[in-house]
This record gives structure tokens, C-alpha cells and sequence, in this order.
């Protein structure tokens, strides 16, 4: 169905952008983890500090890392400005040295105490109580958080790095090809694909629709080494009779999910990836990456992953009408 023309597309008043070309820049972030700076989110209350948790399980290491010295710094010099302050709060350290006080703060927070320096005075060891207890409370979120970090969950599967569209059977066939990088197993795996795209509603506004694009199988008991996630183009399927300047035009994407439970863990994993319709080969297949040894083992040759062989050429359009049996797939506009 081809997109009819709305006259009420708005247009940024500044940048004159219509909706089809800011989706055009915002659909590629679509499934990125952390998001991209150059999309700016307004009219929420909570901020950074409202989902710190969150933000600090995102952010990358080296953010985290830095993040975590300069809270650390900032703990310890304030602590040392109290005892700065207050004359001769510190035996062994001389009154106006401010980088001893640091010193002396860093090995409080830490309770090391190697015994040259010692808090003076009642005000003083008030002082040394709550940055104890600071201490304490920081070393233990931070625990956790490296801890989180590292357990969290990861699928580690690979997605091939297009889609291709097969004509060797009958029906046509989208497939995917998903690997498990693991050598352990990923038990009760679900996949799912869907295509998304702008269509135009009922008033001619552009909205983003998602069609389910229903796979030969979709559960697997067990997902060791590989498998392809392939759909029928049959007159079923949301892409049936479609062609590739067709979905260009609206912007389509196809999504591929992937969960399942990782047997060492027993974690649920999630894999994700989306393909534009210009990463999808037609007439293609994939590669074969197994074959067997003269030793009697299996070779599983994971260079040849993302590797796609010329198949059998689409066949001439069937001029029967879409509701009789007619099998021209999701073709991509090349004359047969």
C-alpha cells in the first residue's frame, strides 16, 4: 500500500523538517542500549539524579570509573576542609597543611589508620564518625554497582550483517541468520521479527506501525551454534506484493528480538537487531558454515557467517489477483 500524501505533515518552523525526515534521523537509534545524545527528551521531571541507579548501570566503564574517582575526591577534600578548618584537629599533622588533612581524610573513609595521625578533640571525632559511616555506605554501593555491572546479563548473539530474501522454494523466504557465541547452551529461545514503518492513519497523519512477521518456527528447546529465522512471503505476509522502494518510502525497518534463559546462569538473556530495507539481499542465500571433518567432527567455520551465494532468480509476477495463489514475495523493483 503506497503512503498517500498528507497536507498536514507539520514542519519545524526552524529546520522546515517534516515528520518523515526526523523519523528518518531518530529510527536508527531505535534499539541502541544507551541512546544518542542528539535526541533531547523534554517535559520529564526525572532527571539524571531521579534514575541514578539506572544511569549508573548504563553509563560505559570509563565513565563509571571516573565517575566514581570524582565522587571519591570530591568526599575526601570536604571532609578535609572540616579538619582544615578547626585548629589542631589532627596529632602529627601541622596546623595549615591541607594535604596532610586529605591524607588524613582518605585513610579515615578507608579505615585504614597506620597511627602517625589521630583525630584531637571531641568536634573532631564527631567529624571522623560520620565520614566512617560515609565510608562504609560508599564502599558498599560501590560493591554492588561493579558487581551488578559485571553480572548483568548478556546474550552474546550475533546477527548476520544483512537480511536476505530466497526464491529457491516455491514461496519466497526472509531469513536471518542469529549465532550463539557461547559455548554454552541458551535454553527456550524465542525469537520474534517484526516490520515497522510510517503508514498513514485513517486522517492521513504518519504513524509508526508495527506488523508481526510470523516465522516457520519461532521456539527453539535448545540454541547451541546457529539457526535462521525465516518467514514466508505469502499472501499472509505484510510484505506480500511489496517492493523495496515501497518500504524505502515508508521508512521500513524489520526487527529481530531474541530471549531465552542462559543454562550456567539461569538469567534471561536478550539479543536484539533491526535491518533497513537496504541491508536486505534479494535472490540470495546464506553460506553453509558447517560441514564435516575427515576426522569425524564438526567444523562450525564462523567466517563465513555473514557470507551470502547467489540463489535462484525471483520469478515473473503471477498476474492472478493478490486473493488467488500468487507467490511474487517482497520484490526489490528489478525487472525478471
Amino acid at each position: 500500500m503506497e503512503p498517500r500524501p498528507d497536507p498536514g505533515v507539520p514542519v519545524h518552523p526552524e529546520t522546515h523538517e517534516t515528520v518523515v525526515e526526523t523519523a528518518n534521523k531518530i529510527r536508527a537509534h531505535v534499539l541502541e542500549e544507551n541512546g544518542r545524545s542528539d535526541i533531547i527528551r523534554t517535559g520529564l521531571d526525572a532527571g539524571v539524579f531521579g534514575d541514578l541507579y539506572h544511569t549508573l548501570m548504563t553509563m560505559s566503564w570509563f565513565a563509571f570509573f571516573w565517575a566514581s574517582m570524582g565522587l571519591y575526591l570530591v568526599i575526601n577534600v570536604a571532609f578535609a576542609l572540616m579538619y582544615y578548618v578547626i585548629p589542631h584537629s589532627v596529632s602529627g599533622v601541622p596546623h595549615g597543611d591541607f594535604l596532610d588533612d586529605v591524607f588524613f581524610s582518605v585513610q579515615t573513609i578507608s579505615t585504614v589508620g597506620y597511627g602517625t595521625m589521630a583525630p584531637v578533640g571531641r568536634l573532631t571525632n564527631t567529624i571522623v564518625s560520620f565520614e566512617v559511616l560515609a565510608g562504609m555506605m560508599l564502599n558498599a554501593l560501590a560493591t554492588g554497582l561493579v558487581f551488578a555491572r559485571f553480572s548483568r546479563p548478556r546474550a552474546r548473539v550475533l546477527f548476520s550483517h544483512v537480511a536476505v530474501v530466497s526464491y529457491d522454494d516455491v514461496i519466497p523466504t526472509l531469513t536471518i541468520r542469529l549465532a550463539n557465541q557461547r559455548r554454552t547452551l541458551i535454553l527456550s529461545a524465542n525469537i520474534e521479527m517484526t516490520l515497522t514503518r510510517l503508514m498513514p492513519d485513517e486522517r492521513g497523519r504518519l504513524v509508526r506501525r508495527f506488523d508481526r512477521l510470523t516465522l516457520v518456527q519461532s521456539h527453539m528447546p535448545i540454541f547451541r551454534i546457529s539457526l535462521n529465522a525465516t518467514h514466508l512471503i505469502d499472501d499472509h505476509s505484510p510484505l506480500y506484493g511489496l517492493t523495496a522502494e515501497t518500504l524505502i518510502g515508508q521508512n521500513a525497518e524489520i526487527i529481530i528480538t531474541m530471549d531465552g534463559t542462559d543454562e550456567i546462569s539461569s538469567q534471561t538473556v536478550f539479543a536484539r537487531h533491526a535491518y533497513e530495507i537496504g541491508h536486505v539481499k534479494h535472490g540470495y542465500r546464506f553460506s553453509d558454515m558447517i560441514q564435516n571433518r575427515p576426522d569425524g567432527r564438526v567444523e562450525v567455520d564462523f567466517r563465513r557467517f555473514h557470507t551470502t551465494e547467489p540463489g535462484d532468480t525471483p520469478k515473473a509476477p503471477d498476474p492472478t489477483p493478490r486473493q488467488e495463489t500468487s507467490h511474487d514475495g517482497f520484490r526489490d523493483g528489478r525487472q525478471t
